[in-house]
């Protein structure tokens, strides 16, 4: 098998023994909530996320028909095809055999599996590659999904983060597999904010010039929610979104470099960013988004959400130097702690809603969930619910919400 393909590896471990392949087959498809020829599956899962030459080309749309490294990739489809179209492990040689066959029309255990987002997209891709007629179809089919989606875990998943591997100085992206599947009509209101969020990436993801985001306000009026809502929209354009944690902004020089080589566009995301007034790393990131980001190429922004306007926190000794006779000036402390914010170029505020709109949210989301109470009788106890939980803000309405969900 490995003498056979140049570009592509399969494990030839796993597929020459029929209970490790059944083992491997069963586990992939628990994974991903898979169903039906996960035999299949399988195969088309290495080919969504084996980068090679090939499928790096194709991600960066190179790849013409008549290229020479498309006559070179085309064996390795072929094998492929002919693997999927064969006989599950048709090269084992230990092991029952007989196993084998239950893969081929696996039915899951859950009755309410539903699969994963990346599950869905491996069933689709694998149904239209065993449905393709000849060679030269297989290989159109997975060049163009290359070109759409790209390869590796960047052309499988929406949203990543940072992981260490080890020790604080080793890491890694890898995907976050379980994403929440939320759209800008899951939050009620803010018409205006979420339009300026997808005005400013509809120009992004369409190849012009966008600008580095911070969202500011209220805890729980759906700053987070907003740009999560974006990989829905814009997952098939290209669009990526890599959160990184507060222990790991330090990294940010390094994850731009690496990920800047990729054919996406990607959003940063720094979630709840604030720093103290004995915390300097703050001048790293406003030297980033002043020039360093010049080397982005064009294909990374930066999403930031804080409960803070000026996410600092100002002292009044930073005014200490503010008064200079009659006429009154910034400090320099001041003027180097509140620049931050201006280097986002869109800023956008969530604030708290008020309690007519803060009850417009709650009936919404009843009526959303089928939850039927006498006007009165919510208004009533949403507002015994924002009294005890945090005030009004759209998280305490769905929190709300999920209560009589239950019963309650």
């Amino acid at each position: 098998m490995k003498d056979r393909l140049l570009f592509y590896t399969i494990d030839t471990d796993i597929i020459s023994d029929s209970n490790e392949l059944t083992r491997t087959l069963v586990s992939f498809a628990t994974e991903f909530g898979l169903e039906g020829n996960i035999w299949q599956h399988w195969l088309t899962y290495i080919l969504m996320t084996d980068e090679n030459p090939f499928s790096l080309a194709c991600e960066r749309m190179l790849i013409r028909e008549d290229s020479t490294l498309m006559q070179l990739a085309a064996p390795d489809l072929s094998l492929f095809r002919e693997l999927m179209n064969a006989e599950p492990g048709v090269s084992c040689t230990g092991g029952r055999s007989d196993l084998l066959s239950l893969v081929k029309d696996y039915r899951s255990p859950y009755d309410d599996a539903a699969g994963t987002a990346a599950g869905r997209r491996i069933m689709d891709l694998s149904s239209r590659l065993a449905s393709a007629e000849n060679d030269g179809e297989f290989c159109r089919i997975v060049a163009d999904e290359y070109e759409k989606y790209g390869t590796g875990i960047y052309g499988l998943y929406r949203a990543f983060r940072i992981s260490e591997v080890g020790s604080p100085d080793a890491w890694q992206i890898v995907p976050v597999t379980e994403t929440a599947d939320v759209t800008f009509d899951d939050l009620i209101g803010y018409e205006t904010q979420k339009e300026t969020l997808r005005a400013n990436t509809e120009a992004f993801v369409s190849g012009q010039h966008g600008n580095n985001v911070l969202l500011y306000g209220d805890s729980g009026t759906g700053k987070s929610t907003s740009v999560h809502s974006l990989m829905h929209d814009y997952f098939d354009r290209g669009l990526r979104l890599v959160e990184i944690g507060k222990q790991h902004r330090s990294l940010l020089p390094q994850v731009l470099s690496e990920i800047k080589r990729r054919n996406y566009r990607f959003i940063i995301f720094l979630d709840d960013l604030s720093f103290e007034e004995n915390e300097s790393e703050y001048k790293e990131l406003k030297a980033m988004l002043e020039g360093a980001l010049e080397s982005r190429e064009d294909r990374v922004l930066i999403y930031a959400t804080s409960n803070r306007r000026h996410l600092i926190r100002e002292t009044w000794g930073d005014r200490s130097d503010m008064e200079y006779h009659e006429d009154v000036h910034r400090s320099d402390t001041m003027e180097e702690k509140l620049s931050l914010a201006s280097r986002f170029g869109v800023t956008i505020y969530y604030p708290k809603p008020d309690p007519r709109q803060y009850y417009d949210i709650v009936r919404a989301l009843a009526e959303r969930k089928g939850i039927h109470l006498a006007g009165k009788e919510l208004e009533d106890a949403a507002r015994k619910w924002e009294l005890r939980h945090g005030g009004m803000s759209g998280r305490t309405a769905s929190q709300l919400i999920t209560w009589l969900e239950g019963g309650n």
